[in-house]
This record gives structure tokens, C-alpha cells and sequence, in this order.
């Protein structure tokens, strides 16, 4: 089963929708803000990826930020603001069997799933 996590609005995620929908890669989309996020998908997330390697700096929500945060970034801190904002994860985020792949490049896509 390959299921692809993010937001529907994102640019990456569009871009990795349309890459499996080319590739006739049937998938399900679970998009953070309408269908939710738990810490047990969080715990699911950090047991194949790095917490740190899950982090999206260059979004404007990480940007947004405390500098507090920001500058004391132990994983009980990331976890704490990754759960109060999903939209910190990097995106797309796609689960292939039991692999994650952290945003989206063609040429991973086709490694893992072609």
C-alpha cells in the first residue's frame, strides 16, 4: 500500500500526486489538516525517518516559530511542536510498504517505486 501525507495545498505534494497519478500508482492521500494527526502517526513517522530529518525549516510555520524553539531543538521539543503544527513535517511524505520517502524527487520515487 502507498500512502502519501502532506497537505493538499503544497506544491511538493502536488507534484508527487501527479507523479503516481502518471506512473498509475494507485495511493491514498492523507492530508494532515482534514483528515488528522496523532502522536501515534508521529511515532510511526520517527521510527523509519529521523525526527530531525521529518523537519520542514524552510516552511513558514518553522520560521514562525519561537526562537526559544527554534535554538533548543531536542526531539521532546520537536515532537511537542510537530504535534501542535503537522505542517512542520516536510512534505510530501510517502509510506511505500514499509519505506518513507521525505519530500519529493522523481528519481527517488522511481528507485522505490517502479
Amino acid at each position: 500500500m502507498t500512502i502519501l501525507y502532506g497537505i493538499k495545498n503544497c506544491d511538493s505534494v502536488k507534484k508527487a500526486k501527479k507523479w503516481l497519478e502518471q506512473e498509475n500508482i494507485p495511493y491514498q492521500f492523507h492530508d494532515f489538516r482534514t483528515d488528522g494527526f496523532s502522536a501515534a502517526l508521529l511515532a510511526e513517522f520517527t521510527n523509519s525517518v529521523d525526527l530531525i530529518a521529518l523537519l520542514n525549516k524552510r516552511s513558514t510555520t518553522f520560521r514562525n516559530l519561537s526562537e526559544d524553539i527554534k535554538n533548543n531543538l531536542t526531539d521532546e521539543v520537536m515532537t511537542e511542536a510537530i504535534l501542535a503544527q503537522p505542517t512542520l513535517i516536510k512534505r510530501p511524505l510517502l509510506k511505500h510498504n514499509q519505506a518513507f520517502l521525505v519530500g519529493f524527487k522523481d528519481s527517488q520515487y522511481q528507485e522505490t517505486l517502479l
